[in-house]
C-alpha cells in the first residue's frame, strides 16, 4: 500500500480540481510541444502537483531512449511530489521497455492522486491505472480527453490501433482548386501566413512525403525554416516514392537531413516501410498523383489544405484519381476546422468513417 496515497480525498475538492484541470492544460500544451521528437513512443505531458494544488514539477517525453513525461515531471517535483497529483495526457505505463514502468515511479514517489486524459491502447502498457489503484492511488481518467486524443496523441494512438502511420494530407491550392497554373509555375499560391504554418507542420511529424514527379518538377527542399529562413535543429525525415531517377544534385537528396527512395508506387508498401522505421506520424506533400493514390488506397487520416483567393482557371488539380468514377464512390470527409491563416482559408477534415483505411 502506498501510504502517501491513504486518503486522498482531498483530491475532489472543488479547488484542487480546479487545479488539476489548469494542470491537464500545461500537460497538453507539454506534450504538443514535443511532438516529432519522442517516436515511436507517444508525446505526453505531466505536471505534478502538492496536496494544495500548487504545482511543483512539470515534464514532457524525452527523445527515445530518455525518460517519460512522469519522470521527468517528478525529477523536478523532488521530495514535493509526496502526497501529491500526478496530471498526465496518458495513462502511466506499466511494463518495462527502454525505460521501467511510470507506475513505479509514481509509487516510489509517493503520489496520492493520478488524473490522465486518454487511456493508453498498447497491450503491453496498459493497465497501469489499475496498478495504481491497487497500491491506494485515487485514479482518475478521461481528462480533456478528446482534446488529448485530437491534438497531441492522434498520430501516435492512430498507430497503436492500426499498426500504421497517420497520414496528414497537405495542400495548397486556389479557389478553384489548381495546385499551379498552366504553367507549371505554383510559387506563390498560398500567403505567408500559411507558409509559416506548413513549416511548423513539417516540425511535428516524423517524415515528409513526395513522389518523384513533385522532386523533378519542383526540386523541394523538404526542410524546416524558421521566419528568417534558418534550419531547424531537427529535421524530418524526407521520403521520396516512385519508380523514376531523380538527379544526383536534388536538394531532397543533400545532407540537410536524412532522406529515404521508395522504387514503388504502392502507399501500402511505403508505409510499411516507414513503420520499419519507427515513424508514428507522416505528412503527405506529394502532387497530385501521389495523393490519388493515397486517397484511392484509403490511407489519408487527415488533410489540411489552404485555400487561396486565387482564381487560375487552369493548371493541374490538387488531386488525381482517387478510384472514383460515380458520385456514390465519392471519398466522404467531416469538417473539423475552417479557420483563417492570413488572407488564406484553412480547412481541417477527417473521414466520416473515422479512420482512413478502416
Amino acid at each position: 500500500m502506498n501510504t502517501s496515497a491513504a486518503s486522498a480525498s482531498w483530491a475532489h475538492e472543488p479547488e484542487i480540481r480546479k487545479a488539476v484541470e489548469a494542470a491537464m492544460e500545461t500537460a497538453l500544451e507539454l506534450s504538443d510541444g514535443v511532438r516529432g521528437t519522442t517516436s515511436p513512443n507517444p508525446p505526453v505531458g505531466a505536471v505534478i502537483l502538492d496536496s494544495r494544488g500548487r504545482r511543483v514539477g512539470a515534464g514532457a517525453t524525452q527523445p527515445p531512449p530518455g525518460p517519460h513525461a512522469e519522470v521527468m515531471a517528478l525529477r523536478e517535483a523532488g521530495e514535493r511530489a509526496r502526497g501529491g497529483i500526478a496530471v498526465v495526457t496518458l495513462e502511466p505505463c506499466s511494463h518495462y521497455g527502454r525505460t521501467p514502468p511510470c507506475t513505479r515511479a509514481l509509487l516510489a514517489a509517493g503520489i496520492a492522486a493520478v488524473r490522465f486524459a486518454v487511456s493508453d491502447p498498447h497491450p503491453a502498457a496498459s493497465g497501469g491505472a489499475e496498478v495504481l489503484r491497487a497500491a491506494g492511488v485515487d485514479v482518475e481518467g478521461g481528462l480533456l480527453a478528446s482534446r488529448v486524443a485530437e491534438g497531441p496523441l492522434r498520430a501516435w494512438l492512430h498507430r497503436e490501433r492500426t499498426g500504421r502511420p497517420h497520414v496528414t494530407w497537405k495542400y495548397a491550392a486556389s479557389l478553384d482548386g489548381r495546385i499551379a497554373a498552366a504553367d507549371g509555375t505554383s510559387r506563390w499560391i498560398s500567403g505567408p501566413t500559411s507558409r509559416a504554418e506548413v513549416h511548423a507542420l513539417r516540425a511535428r511529424v516524423d517524415a515528409v512525403v513526395v513522389g518523384t514527379g513533385t522532386v523533378l518538377a519542383d526540386d523541394p527542399w523538404l526542410t524546416v525554416r524558421d521566419a528568417d529562413g534558418e534550419l531547424a535543429p531537427r529535421q524530418p525525415l524526407r521520403v521520396v516514392m516512385g519508380t523514376r531517377g531523380i538527379p544526383a544534385g536534388a536538394r531532397v537528396l543533400d545532407s540537410t537531413a536524412e532522406t529515404v527512395v521508395f522504387a514503388t508506387h504502392d502507399p501500402g508498401e511505403v508505409l510499411a516501410g516507414l513503420a520499419e522505421r519507427g515513424v508514428v506520424d507522416v505528412l503527405l506533400e506529394g502532387g497530385p498523383t501521389v495523393a490519388g493514390a493515397f486517397v484511392a488506397a484509403g490511407l489519408v487520416d487527415r488533410i489540411v489544405a489552404y485555400v487561396a483567393p486565387t482564381l487560375l482557371g487552369a493548371g493541374p488539380a490538387a488531386l488525381g484519381d482517387a478510384g472514383v468514377s460515380t458520385i456514390t464512390e465519392a471519398h466522404r470527409w467531416r469538417l473539423e476546422g475552417v479557420t483563417m491563416s492570413g488572407e488564406d482559408v484553412r480547412i481541417s477534415a477527417v473521414p466520416v468513417t473515422g479512420e482512413g483505411g478502416d
